[in-house]
């Protein structure tokens, strides 16, 4: 039986495996798990936004970084960049739907983050104080 494109790529899909190393979903998880990628998608669920804008938002990111991780989701259809040619130039970046239907994931884990860290702070106490109280 010959398959069409599209049958066959929902097969490859039901062959995906993101454990092994150059499984495609393993690359767009590997790509999407950034801090940086939360932080500014995050960011942008509040809608349109400037670079310099983002930038204020989310302190800690270098404009370098910020730029990578803006392009790097552009790339991945998570982000739209509109360019208006006024003088100077004004760029505008927002979530695609694509984006949009990542926001929910990456909302619950900051939910999950902000509800659980305090144990997770008092068990990283606990193992810090165990390893210099064993090997003392």
């Amino acid at each position: 039986m010959t398959l069409t494109a599209s049958q066959k790529r929902h097969e490859t899909r039901l062959e995906y495996n993101a454990a092994l190393p150059g499984c495609p979903a393993r690359q767009l998880l590997e790509a999407i798990s950034s801090k940086w990628v939360s932080l500014v998608m995050l960011a942008l669920s509040e809608g349109q936004q400037r670079h310099s804008e983002l930038r204020r938002q989310i302190p800690g990111a270098s404009q370098k970084m910020l730029t990578s991780t803006l392009r790097s989701l552009e790339r991945d259809g998570l982000v739209s960049r509109t360019v208006t040619p006024t003088v100077p130039a004004r760029t505008d970046y927002e979530l695609t739907t694509l984006g949009h239907s990542l926001l929910c994931v990456i909302h619950e884990m900051k939910d999950w983050a902000e509800a659980n860290m305090d144990e997770v702070a008092h068990s990283r106490l606990e193992h810090h104080h165990g390893r210099f109280t064993a090997g003392a």
